[in-house]
C-alpha cells in the first residue's frame, strides 16, 4: 500500500470516529481491556501518530497500528472483513 492510500484510510478512520462522537485516549498499555475499557478511544489517539509514521516513512510500523485498528474496528462490529480489506486496496483510478 502506497503511503498516500494509508493516509486516506488514516482520515476515514478519523472520520468515523469523529461522526460517532469517539475521544482520543492513550490506554494504560499495561492494563488489559473488559467491557468498560475505551479501545475505540485509544485507536482513535493512535491515528495523528500514524501520519507521523508515514511522513517518516517508517510504513513498517504504520501497517502495524492499521491492522491493530482495523481488528478493533472488526471485533466491535463496525466493519466487515471485506470492507476493512476494501479501505486498504488501492484506488482503481490511481493504479
Amino acid at each position: 500500500m502506497k503511503p498516500e492510500k494509508v493516509l486516506q484510510v488514516i482520515e476515514t478512520y478519523r472520520d468515523l470516529f469523529i461522526k460517532m462522537g469517539i475521544a482520543k485516549v492513550d490506554f494504560p498499555h499495561g492494563d488489559t481491556l473488559n467491557a468498560h475499557n475505551p479501545a475505540l478511544e485509544h485507536c482513535h489517539g493512535m491515528l495523528d501518530q500514524m501520519v507521523e509514521f508515514v511522513r517518516d516513512d517508517r510504513m513498517g510500523k504504520a501497517f502495524r497500528w492499521l491492522g491493530f485498528i482495523q481488528g478493533a474496528l472488526w471485533s466491535r462490529g463496525i466493519y466487515t472483513l471485506t470492507e476493512l480489506m476494501n479501505h486498504s486496496r488501492p484506488d482503481p483510478k490511481q493504479e
